[in-house]
């Protein structure tokens, strides 16, 4: 049985979260990852590159068409979706082989802006199926509700998205060479 007090503290507590949740949102979400894993720069620069397939594995893209394509460009429509949030959007990708796959949201009802990055280095000297991945995306919603929902399950969106394109790797190319390890993130 509750006493009054531990009632009042419990109500309390439900008012604090729901003030969170209406509260206004940090202006934007932003992560930065670094792992060297056992592919090397080119075979993960063709997985992140391949974004007419991003359908078949990356979480929670429902469909992605290359409208104009170039060596060094790319633009496509995303159409993304996870309960409550379904949108589509145009991505202008600028490709840098092997070293870089960039992406930026154009156009879409659902982002201010949205940016990903993926930088590919060289791994272990001595292991050439190795690199050193940079992975960094940066966006804000225009809605406060999605923003607010993208801060109660951010950390595990990323995680299945990096997760997702090391998948689909060693999907395509077999076992990884060695562990993946995560590397301390600098800025520069």
């Amino acid at each position: 049985m509750r006493t009054n007090g531990s009632l009042l503290q419990s109500i309390g507590k439900s008012h604090d979260k729901i003030r969170y949740f209406f509260s206004k949102a940090d202006e934007h979400k932003k992560h930065h990852g670094r792992k060297l894993v056992g592919f090397s720069m080119e075979q993960m620069f063709t997985v992140v590159s391949d974004v007419a397939n991003y359908k078949s594995f990356v979480p929670f893209c429902k469909g992605s068409t290359i409208i104009c394509e170039s060596d060094e460009n790319l633009k496509a429509v995303l159409h993304i979706g996870f309960p409550p949030i379904f949108e589509s959007y145009v991505s202008d990708v600028t490709l840098s082989k092997p070293n870089m796959v960039r992406a930026v949201c154009k156009d879409g009802r659902l982002f201010d802006y949205l940016e990903t990055y993926w930088k590919f280095s060289e791994g272990i000297e001595s292991n050439p199926q190795s690199s050193i991945v940079d992975f960094s995306i940066d966006f804000r919603f225009k809605s406060t509700l999605h923003l607010k929902l993208a801060n109660m399950f951010f950390d595990a969106l990323v995680g299945q998205m990096e997760t997702a394109f090391l998948t689909e790797a060693k999907r395509r190319y077999g076992a990884e060479s060695i562990p993946i390890h995560e590397l301390s993130y600098v800025k520069t």
